[in-house]
């Protein structure tokens, strides 16, 4: 047998490490707003709301959901907005600033929010008072609190920021089944104002740990803030939506530098980042909007809505963050007061496998080869990494896991098939 040899002591040469974030975000839940206001006879009421009844669902005990809803001046004179009241310990409205004058034709937003207690149905009501000449008006809300959702939504809610009326801007959000039964998304409801799913076809399969990417969009027909939601039947996922239209205004041309970005090779769990910037020609421009076809491309640096003044420039980073290996690609889609056509640029990356990189220095007996062994703790047990004996002094890992500590250690093998004890150790921590 041949005796260990320390001269082959192995060391760590370096490391590409995957780093996978899960984000486990309860869906956000909220139903489709009714079209009719608060009160039967909308046109004798002065002040009036985007819903007449609040559904927020199914919702998971302890997290907190927030719907949108309007309030409106439909009147010819200002309106006092003196006090609101919550009937509901699980229903409360945050950021109403109360009290406050509402201009006549003016709107002002209440953000809604149920956070259950337990599981079970609950109910209460909103009531806003006011000098107008309906001095209370209110709408009753209720949802459901349930153990956990099977599928989840990320982001939880789409917030389209603005957008100009006639244009589209759109926005992805990914479903995940974490189930360990498959989920069936049986049909998808989608409230008024501007929203839709185009491109997506029901119904949709998802086995455990399986994903989907809906894409969103928003078309405003009018100025104002609009609020809505998404409800997949099956599993009940509910995602809430907000945007706000802009009047169309005239302004020049927006271009995107360069119009095709390429990252190369990233190796999963790191980022790549790369430099684009948008352009203002013959004339101001208004972005509204920006959006990724893919959920592995997205924006950095620079938020929306953004006004750039003709023959200006405004820099952003484009961020690769992948998560699967492979090649991978996007288009990015800028939605502006320029055209109802949306600026685009093309993206391209190669993801790479992490890997763990070994060499040694060769024994000082006459040997055929080295087998290389790695374990988890320095007492082992040790599993051999080679099929076939490695000829040379050096071994890449590509098999290692996230949040890992290996250890490694090599031996030696003469031509007569005798193989050494164990070299010295090398640890390797993987974060």
């Amino acid at each position: 047998m041949l005796s260990p040899q320390s001269s082959h002591q192995p060391r760590f040469l370096g490391t590409g490490i995957s780093a996978f974030l899960f984000g486990l975000v309860l869906a956000a839940v909220i139903a489709a707003p009714s079209s009719a206001v608060a009160q039967a006879n909308q046109t004798s009421l002065q002040l009036t709301s985007s819903v007449s009844l609040l559904k927020f669902g199914w919702v998971a005990v302890g997290s907190t959901e927030t719907q949108l809803v309007i309030l409106t001046n439909t009147g010819s004179s200002s309106v006092n907005l003196s006090s609101l009241a919550v009937n509901g310990e699980e229903f409360k409205v945050v950021g109403a600033g109360f009290p406050k004058t509402l201009a006549a034709g003016a709107t002002t937003a209440l953000n809604v929010t149920f956070t259950p207690t337990a599981t079970g149905w609950v109910s209460g009501q909103v009531t806003v008072s006011s000098n107008a000449s309906n001095p209370n008006l209110s709408f009753p809300i209720h949802g459901t609190g349930v153990r956990k959702d099977p599928v989840t939504a990320s982001p939880a809610a789409l917030s389209f920021g603005q957008v100009s009326v006639g244009t589209t801007a759109d926005l992805n959000v990914v479903l995940t089944n974490h189930c360990l039964c498959t989920q069936i998304l049986s049909a998808v409801q989608i409230a008024k104002g501007g929203f839709s799913l185009p491109g997506t076809t029901f119904p949709i399969t998802l086995t455990r740990g399986q994903t989907v990417t809906l894409k969103v969009a928003f078309t405003p027909t009018a100025s104002g803030p609009v609020g809505g939601n998404i409800m997949v039947d099956g599993p009940y996922v509910n995602i809430p939506l907000s945007g706000t239209g802009t009047a169309t205004t005239a302004g020049g041309t927006l271009s995107v530098t360069p119009g095709s970005l390429n990252f190369g090779s990233v190796i999963l769990g790191t980022t790549g980042t790369e430099t684009s910037s948008l352009t203002a020609s013959g004339g101001p421009v208004t972005v509204t909007s920006a959006a990724s076809s893919s959920g592995q491309f997205s924006i950095s640096g620079v938020s929306f809505p953004l006004t750039i003044p003709s023959g200006q420039s405004v820099s952003f980073g484009v961020v690769f963050t992948p998560t699967a290996a492979g090649n991978a690609s996007a288009n990015l889609s800028f939605s502006s007061s320029a055209s109802a056509t949306k600026t685009t640029e093309a993206l391209t990356a190669k993801a790479t496998s992490p890997y763990i990189s070994l060499s040694w220095s060769p024994s000082t007996s006459q040997v055929s080869g080295y087998n290389i062994y790695r374990g988890t703790s320095t007492s082992g047990p040790f599993a051999r990494l080679n099929s076939s004996l490695n000829t040379t002094t050096s071994y890449t890992d590509n098999s290692i896991g996230v949040g890992a500590t290996y250890f490694y250690a090599t031996t030696a093998v003469n031509s007569s098939g005798q193989e050494s004890s164990y070299s010295n150790m090398a640890e390797v921590n993987v974060p």
